[in-house]
């Protein structure tokens, strides 16, 4: 165990020696935009999300997160969420559901 906590940390050291994070999603070119709901927008408790993803060389899908929590078996509609403001943010992903760079977020009002 000791070996590999070493091996990381020397892999960290030469990445941020490099000005690289060795931890970014890759850019495969994708771009993510929300069409609705419109940022600040007033919203019930169900929103759908409307979103365009422009395939990268590996995007097949997009994956939903409210206030930084995974949106598990999202199929374009939020639920339940409660009153007061949230963060929904749409990142792209790949086959084997690894996000991507691309990504797009807005912040609404639940009523």
């Amino acid at each position: 165990m000791k070996r590999v906590g070493a091996v990381l940390a020397i892999v960290g050291v030469l990445a941020l020696g490099a000005g690289v994070d060795a931890w970014a999603a890759k850019d495969d070119g994708s771009k993510l935009t929300i069409k609705s709901p419109a940022a600040g927008a007033k919203v019930g408790s169900d929103v759908e999300i409307v979103y365009e993803l422009t395939k990268g060389s590996d995007a097949t899908h997009a994956h939903c997160f409210v206030d930084g929590e995974y949106q598990k078996g999202w199929k374009g509609t939020v639920k339940g969420m409660s009153p007061g403001a949230h963060e929904i943010k749409v990142i792209a992903a790949d086959k084997d559901h690894q996000t991507l760079a691309a990504e797009a977020s807005v912040k609404v009002e639940v009523q």
